[in-house]
């Protein structure tokens, strides 16, 4: 086990990365925490709280360190949390000098696909940032950050090939309404994180078309059935899909109305543009992104996966979701 207490450092402004750096900083841990925008950062100096997302969340200043300079952050820091929208991670590390990250811990809390390199998160720290993938992990859950702040319980899988540095994330994030479990899947997690928000889409334009719940279940029994297809092609190793990390965060995601993949595809359901349902949200679904990006890497792999078609040819190549969700049924079972 790692018995030496290290610096971490949360990269992100957003409800996961407020949510996370709660969690750390309730349990005594101080935290140097890296927000895009500086007024944010002066906001929480001044008055404790995020002004844009968990407003309710009030901070110890004595345990936060914040700041919009990320290498003053990353620099002093052994674990990197990262936890800012896939669509953006390109751009933030793309003039990162490298070099300082070497011999660091990066813990991915993203739940998309790199738009510019269509890789998930893990294969892209890997890729461009050039750092081992024995030094990094994922954080998934099933878990909203808005029941977070409310301390509700809630539970979070944390995966990484160094199984002494899972355990020691897995520590220092459980609570009392925090349970940790500790897994090796990081591909097969992390590629789960990504499609439960293509099917949480999935099921908000189901929602907004006026389908009922007998429906949803059909279309979640074949959602989790497409993820284990597509996981087992991708990275085949023994793993139980109906477990937490995999079932679990689709159920939450798909059902939940703290979910914004949901509300996006609800929205789209309704009638709204693609468009003007990401002006309405005001929040990244990850899930848009991450469904093109997918079907893109599926061409490699020859999946059968109808659901991510549907929403494909729903959000990008505008076809009616009410024709498309009518013949997605027929190939339901």
């Amino acid at each position: 086990m790692v018995n030496v207490e290290h610096k971490i450092a949360v990269i992100g402004g957003g409800s996961w990365a407020t949510a996370l750096v709660k969690i750390l900083t309730s349990q005594k841990h101080v935290v140097n925490w890296w927000m895009n925008n500086e007024s944010s950062a002066a906001h929480i100096i001044k008055y404790r709280h995020n002004p844009k997302y968990l407003q309710s969340v009030e901070f110890d200043l004595e345990r936060i360190n914040v700041s919009n300079d990320l290498v003053e952050i990353i620099e002093p820091s052994k674990i990197i949390i990262i936890a800012t929208p896939s669509a953006f991670l390109y751009g933030l590390f793309e003039k990162f000098p490298k070099e300082k990250l070497k011999d660091k811990f990066i813990f991915s809390a993203v739940k998309g696909i790199i738009p510019e390199v269509n890789e998930i998160p893990g294969e892209f720290y890997h890729s461009f940032l050039g750092v081992p993938y024995d030094n990094i992990g994922i954080i998934c859950g099933p878990c909203h950050a808005e029941e977070v702040a409310l301390e509700r319980l809630s539970y979070l899988t944390i995966a990484s090939q160094d199984e002494d540095m899972a355990e020691y994330i897995a520590e220092r994030l459980q609570s009392r309404y925090i349970k940790t479990t500790v897994s090796d899947d990081i591909f097969g997690a992390e590629y789960s994180a990504v499609l439960k928000n293509v099917y949480a889409i999935a099921s908000g334009i189901c929602a907004g078309l006026g389908y009922g719940d007998n429906y949803q279940s059909v279309l979640i029994s074949n959602a989790i059935q497409e993820i284990e297809n597509f996981i087992d092609e991708v990275h085949p190793i023994h793993r139980d899909v109906n477990s937490s990390a995999y079932l679990g965060d689709l159920l939450v995601t798909a059902y939940s109305k703290f979910s914004r993949n949901r509300t996006f595809g609800y929205m789209i359901g309704k009638g709204y543009s693609v468009k003007i349902a990401q002006m309405e949200m005001d929040m990244i679904a990850e899930g848009y992104y991450a469904t093109k990006c997918l079907v893109e890497i599926n061409k490699e792999y020859g999946v059968e996966m109808p659901i991510l078609e549907a929403v494909n040819n729903i959000i990008y190549e505008r076809i009616s979701p009410v024709i498309e969700i009518r013949i997605l049924s027929d190939k339901l079972s």
